[in-house]
């Protein structure tokens, strides 16, 4: 690694030193065990969390996870781009032989092995991604959803030489800036927020040598905010995370209100088979387009059909969706294996891989049953206005 990709930082009377890495890079966990080894600090503070702490010990992670208890609890939205993410990074860590994260558990590892502390300075992935949800409007919602589906078939090829020019300062601030102007509140939000909240931590790490492994693209602000004084309301404010909208509390009780309404006034005032028509529409339209989408994630044929048969009725049930019962119904005739839980990480690297492993077609089935219900409530309403 280059001498540039490592910064020392004198505040008051501690000795800051801050490794910037590529996370799929080989050379970048080289240079790191080489530093802590070399400098013998009294902390070492990396870019984790504990929930991706936890990951990197322990890699059959996947084996404890409950899948119907995630079904539940609505966490699947939020599993998925997880594990998205995940994907893409390890298949660009495949290019280079390393796995990714390698140079945050060999920070851990040579911390451990010297007798140090390890500080875990990152805010936590799921506050990030609920504060990235949250506070971004439907359509840079539409975009974030797009560049993971399309991370998925990403082709791009990478290797150490690639790598150690994206770690220079003025190519990641151009990649920044561009992100500034394409999506404001998530560079704001991805990359701002966490410098704050690390540069925080760190500071306040105990000791007076402190080494701070970081990715190369908080090194710019971290290295600046260092200097400022942080105030722990801040880091406070931007460790909370934000309510639904007041309308994504509202939207899911319209639509079932207006159907039921219109089906109520067409029984009442309308034509009796004009509206036995329309509720035909309802149900085929409903069930017919979430079993299509059951069928297209490579679902059980008793998934498929308890897709047709619960979507007309969760769809007007805001409480419950369709994908809530096809995930269950799926992880219980299709259940995940062990090979599937061990194995996980490897298959979602292919695009097919999502289709070839049990559990990761339990979450394509909760998505797509969902969607197809989603699609087959607006296209129903096509024959509901005629009831008016």
């Amino acid at each position: 690694m280059d001498q540039s990709d490592i910064h020392r930082i004198c505040i008051d009377d501690k000795e800051i030193i801050l490794i910037g890495t590529a996370h799929i890079s080989r050379e970048s966990a080289e240079t790191v065990t080489r530093v802590i080894e070399e400098t013998a600090p009294d902390t070492v503070c990396v870019e984790l969390d504990e929930q991706r702490f936890k990951a990197l010990q322990y890699r059959n992670q996947w084996e404890s996870l409950n899948l119907k208890q995630v079904i539940r609890n609505g966490q699947v939205p939020f599993l998925m781009a997880n594990l998205a993410l995940s994907a893409f990074q390890k298949r660009m860590g495949l290019q280079t032989g390393t796995r990714p994260g390698a140079e945050m558990a060999a920070a851990a590892e040579a911390a451990e092995k010297l007798g140090l502390q390890v500080e875990l300075v990152d805010r936590s992935i799921r506050t990030t991604l609920l504060r990235v949800w949250r506070k971004t409007g439907f359509w840079k919602k539409t975009q974030i959803m797009a560049s993971l589906v399309a991370s998925l078939f990403e082709k791009s090829e990478i290797n150490e030489e690639e790598l150690a020019r994206l770690r220079q300062n003025d190519t990641l601030s151009a990649m920044l800036e561009e992100m500034s102007r394409m999506l404001p509140s998530v560079k704001s939000i991805l990359v701002d927020e966490r410098d704050l909240f690390m540069a925080h931590h760190i500071r306040n790490a105990p000791g007076k040598r402190i080494v701070a492994v970081l990715g190369a693209a908080h090194i710019p602000g971290i290295k600046r905010l260092l200097h400022e004084e942080i105030s722990t309301e801040k880091i406070e404010e931007i460790s909370e995370i934000p309510p639904k909208p007041l309308i994504s509390k509202i939207i899911p009780w319209v639509i079932p209100s207006v159907v039921a309404a219109l089906f109520i006034f067409g029984f009442l005032l309308g034509d009796r088979q004009q509206v036995t028509d329309a509720a035909l529409a309802w149900v085929m339209a409903n069930g017919l387009l979430s079993a299509l989408g059951a069928f297209a994630a490579l679902g059980h044929p008793l998934t498929i059909l308890s897709a047709f048969i619960a979507a007309p009725i969760t769809s007007l049930n805001p409480t419950i969706g369709a994908g809530f019962v096809t995930g269950l119904v799926q992880a219980i005739v299709a259940s995940p294996t062990v090979r599937d839980m061990e194995r996980l990480g490897e298959d979602l690297v292919a695009v097919r891989g999502w289709w070839k492993n049990r559990l990761a077609r339990v979450l394509l089935v909760f998505f797509f049953s969902s969607l197809g219900s989603t699609a087959g409530t607006f296209l129903a309403f096509h024959w509901l206005k005629d009831l008016i």
